[in-house]
């Protein structure tokens, strides 16, 4: 059995969290849940299956030094920064490059640096499961997540027939990937049985990545081509900046997940969390008896169902309901918990203005 490697996705922004998430400190670089920054407990839940040296993290180029401040145990020239983003399968390709230029057989898992996940036993056993298998066999694994309520947030994977049992995880064939749904849909998914909570997270060989590639995205199979001689050389940043800016951006769900016939999902049976919003905020932590999760220094009166968020400075809220406030950052954001996925909106508003770009 060859050495197993890690990579780990975290270019991300978080605007969702925007204005504790900004662009030189997001989401990833946050102890949101827990009191570590979310892609040191990436690292952490790693331990006893993935060495620090073999895990490498694919970053922003102008990011790479906060993360090797989040991520200490991690060797500094395991972060790599892209120069520009082009989206999840130049990242991919790019961390196929880093681990195939330690061993071109080897067998990595890619995740995701802003996830936060519970009994990671199973998730460990399930990597594990996925890694022997996709060892012994030209597959690409996908982790499914059992979905415990209707989600419109999330992506869905469709799964057939069994394929294998490994490591106490149960494997399947996975027959097609599906968009965020409306809710409606999103209920029949949940009352099916057979669909899964897309997690992002996937497993494969260097050869298999690269056959994949050289079928459905020949773009990406040049671009790990390339990137591998540069890493061998140790100048992948060098590759990047002179490959990069000439790529166009597509997802590994495009470019591959959704054309490839050899996939298998592992039915994750952990607790898994996406924290895409201010809203997740509140499985993660206790609610008073108004039902507000009060998180920092926070003082409420005749309020119900509220997110309060003020670490540095007092925040009281009086007769309030259904709301998000935030202090952060020198920024204070009030808006509508049903309204948490247009923070977007605001974001864009305030770089067309052009005077707050310290702030975002």
């Amino acid at each position: 059995m060859s050495e197993r490697y890690a990579v780990i996705m975290a270019g991300g922004k978080g605007e969702r969290f925007w204005p504790l998430s900004t662009s030189k400190h997001p989401k990833q670089l946050l102890a949101l849940v827990g009191d570590k920054p979310l892609i040191a407990q990436a690292v952490d839940r790693l331990d006893g299956l993935i060495p620090p040296e073999n895990v490498f993290v694919v970053t922003n180029a102008d990011l790479v030094e906060a993360t090797q401040e989040a991520a200490p145990m991690l060797p500094p020239e395991n972060i790599v920064g892209e120069p520009i983003g082009r989206d999840t399968a130049a990242a991919v390709a790019c961390g196929g490059a880093l681990v195939g230029a330690c061993d071109p057989k080897a067998v990595f898992a890619v995740l995701t640096a802003d996830q936060v996940m519970g009994d990671l036993d199973v998730f460990k056993a399930t990597l594990r499961g996925g890694m022997d298998l996709a060892e012994k066999n030209e597959i690409l694994v996908t982790i499914g997540i059992k979905p415990t309520f209707p989600s419109t947030g999330f992506g869905y994977i469709e799964s057939g027939a069994d394929f294998a049992k490994a490591e106490g995880a149960q494997f399947k064939k996975a027959v097609r990937f599906v968009e965020k749904p409306a809710l409606s849909r999103a209920q029949e998914y949940l009352a099916d049985g057979k669909f899964f909570w897309n997690s992002g997270m996937f497993i494969w060989s260097v050869p298999t990545l690269g056959k994949a590639f050289a079928a459905h995205c020949p773009e990406m199979k040049k671009l790990m081509d390339e990137l591998t001689v540069y890493a061998k050389r140790s100048e992948i940043s060098q590759g990047l900046e002179k490959i990069y800016p000439t790529l166009g951006k597509i997802s590994v769900d495009y470019a591959l997940m959704e054309k490839a016939d050899n996939i298998v999902m592992a039915c994750g049976m952990f607790m898994w969390d996406d924290i895409g919003t201010w809203p997740a905020l509140e499985t993660h932590y206790p609610q008073d008896p108004g039902g507000n999760t009060l998180i920092g220094c926070c003082e409420q009166v005749d309020a119900k169902n509220n997110i309060v968020f003020s670490k540095d400075r007092l925040t009281a809220v009086i007769g309030i309901e259904n709301l998000i406030v935030v202090q952060a950052e020198g920024v204070t954001l009030v808006c509508p918990k049903e309204k948490a996925q247009e923070i977007k909106k605001m974001l864009v508003r305030l770089r067309e203005q052009g005077s707050y770009d310290r702030l975002l």
